[in-house]
């Protein structure tokens, strides 16, 4: 198709008919390259797309349709079906760039339509070709099962259109469902590190026709470990593939991993990385230490909650998720639970219950709190405060989506104070208290050094002293908690011992007589020859074995028969005397 270029007095050039993508970023690339051999400021190019710069990324952010993307009318029907209009910006920037065939690293926390920035030009490119068996055109890398589960549902959701075989490798299961899909051909394949590599493994898949490659949520995968895994699949794929790469943060590791990975990939930023939403309200709530304590301020926070629909309450360790729920059963709340030790049916039917509303709270540590699309909830509870603060953003990103207020309580001890400190400097600014603020810490009671050691020394050494297994009498006071011990009394002098009697002289031993000599012994009388016997009346004797296995047998029947000690040493024979007890 013809692309009209006409130059403008500051340096740019206008496209109006550019239709396809990638004749766009031909035509940009051939310019750049030109105005850079001149010397010449770099220009600018205005699409019916959007405005971008000289790397592809937007400038301005005028409203548009997905109609202006260039998605195909197969997936406009099914986005238009599902009553969206207007794409987000994750998905007017990306989308285009996807469409052309480059490389995208994508930095957008979750609930801003991310799923739906690959989801959507992934379709419009696979609706040429088709897929052969245990080949895959496309691999979509998830790290957790409920986030592939969702990837899914986007792909069936808006491909009902198409006729793409869509395929789900995640563990918990059976090999031989996933192995018969794959068996079939699958255009787009959906997994977990873990399971992908382990079907590799067994030689049931082949990467070798993986055409785009999308890793999302690179650095939840990387708090999970699977960065090796990662690092080992992008090897098993074609170095031509497309890839898409997406992550909230982007700490060193993930860095090395898209220079390593990504060839001259378009970065597409959507807001400030772990932002929170100004749709949720936050608040603050003190508590007690102790766990109990904590338990029964969250039971009073859920039973005074303003227009509470449903809630998620995320706790720090999966033995805390536990008691907490089984806590708020025995207190008569509807709730379920779902941590990572949890097998893959009782996952699914938990998260069924709470999507359905059988279910008003779920208890989850941090396994859910990135990617769980579940829009209506009203309340998030934390039971704790998180290590990382940008966990806190993850966690309150439950609720508030699609245009929807929501609330989030944090419970705060005294302990609490560093990592609150640190959650209020990434979101720039404080959150308020509901009720009264945290006061100052109690104090701690004072411990010398050493602590519960010293005690139970202490303890120990008045046990001896009772006993007369004391060492020495030594005198201890205690002054405000720290144990000041007396000066030792200086030790008497030794008594000198007395001088041993000299040993009287040994008497000299006698000379030992020399022995006689031993009589010579008498020779041996000449054995009598013995009778040839005839050829074939030679006696046959047991073999070794079985003799020996014979005389066992004898000698196990007769008791009476004394055994033979003859292998035994000498010392093991002799008798021993054994003292009558008293």
């Amino acid at each position: 198709m013809a692309c009209a270029v006409r130059p403008e007095p500051a340096h740019g050039i206008n496209i109006d008919t550019a239709h396809n993508a990638s004749i766009f970023y031909r035509v940009v690339r051939d310019v750049f390259e030109s105005k850079r051999a001149d010397r010449r400021p770099l220009v600018w190019a205005r699409t019916r797309h959007g405005t971008f710069d000289q790397r592809g990324a937007a400038t301005s952010s005028d409203p548009m349709s997905f109609s202006e993307l260039g998605l195909s009318e197969k997936v406009l029907s099914a986005v238009a079906a599902t009553g969206y209009t207007t794409p987000t910006p994750i998905q007017a920037q990306a989308i285009p760039h996807v469409l052309a065939r480059r490389d995208v690293l994508g930095l957008a926390q979750t609930g801003t339509g991310k799923t739906a920035a690959f989801t959507l030009p992934m379709l419009t490119l696979l609706e040429q070709g088709r897929a052969r068996a245990r080949m895959p055109r496309t691999l979509i890398l998830e790290p957790t099962r409920e986030l592939a589960a969702q990837v899914e549902e986007n792909f069936v959701r808006y491909g009902k259109n198409h006729k793409l075989n869509v395929a789900l490798l995640i563990g918990g299961v059976s090999f031989g469902d996933q192995d018969t899909k794959l068996l079939r051909g699958v255009d787009v394949l959906i997994a977990t590190p873990g399971r992908l590599l382990d079907h590799v493994e067994r030689g049931r898949l082949l990467l070798s026709g993986i055409e785009v490659l999308v890793i999302d949520e690179a650095d939840r995968m990387l708090d999970m470990g699977f960065i090796p895994d990662i690092e080992r699949i992008c090897k098993l794929v074609p170095f031509t593939r497309q890839t898409l790469f997406f992550s909230a943060t982007m700490p060193p590791e993930i860095q090395r991993l898209v220079s390593q990975f990504l060839s001259n990939p378009v970065r597409v930023e959507v807001s400030k990385p772990a932002s929170a939403n100004t749709s949720i309200t936050q608040l603050l709530v003190a508590s007690g230490r102790e766990d109990y304590e904590k338990r029964e301020t969250l039971r009073e926070l859920i039973r005074n909650a303003d227009q509470l629909q449903n809630g998620i309450v995320f706790c720090n360790r999966k033995r805390d998720v536990a008691v907490v729920h089984r806590s708020l059963q025995k207190h008569g709340f509807n709730v379920v639970c779902l941590h990572g030790d949890m097998d893959q049916h009782a996952r699914t039917q938990a998260l069924d219950q709470f999507r359905t509303g059988e279910a008003t709270l779920l208890v989850a540590s941090d396994v859910a709190a990135r990617g769980l699309d579940i829009p209506a909830v009203s309340h998030v509870f934390n039971y704790d405060v998180p290590h990382h603060s940008e966990d806190y953003v993850h966690r309150i990103g439950r609720t508030g989506r699609a245009g929807r207020t929501g609330t989030a309580i944090m419970l705060v001890t005294h302990d609490d104070a560093k990592s609150l400190a640190a959650i209020e400097k990434l979101i720039g600014n404080a959150i308020p208290w509901q009720g009264e603020p945290l006061g100052e810490a109690p104090p701690r009671e004072k411990r010398s050094r050493g602590g519960d050691r010293r005690e139970e020394r202490g303890e120990r050494s008045e046990r001896n002293k009772r006993s007369g297994r004391g060492r020495s009498e030594r005198k201890a006071e205690v002054e405000d908690g720290v144990e000041v011990r007396a000066e030792r009394a200086p030790r008497p002098a030794r008594e000198g011992r007395p001088e041993r009697e000299p040993r009287p002289e040994r008497e000299p031993r006698a000379e030992r007589q020399p022995r006689p000599e031993r009589e010579a012994r008498p020779e041996r009388e000449a054995r009598p020859e013995r009778e040839a016997r005839p050829e074939g009346e030679r006696a046959r004797k047991p073999r070794p074995e079985t003799a020996d296995a014979a005389s066992r047998n004898r000698r196990d029947r007769s008791a009476s028969e004394p055994a033979d000690m003859s292998h035994l040493p000498a010392f093991l024979l002799r008798p021993v005397r054994i003292k009558a007890s008293s």
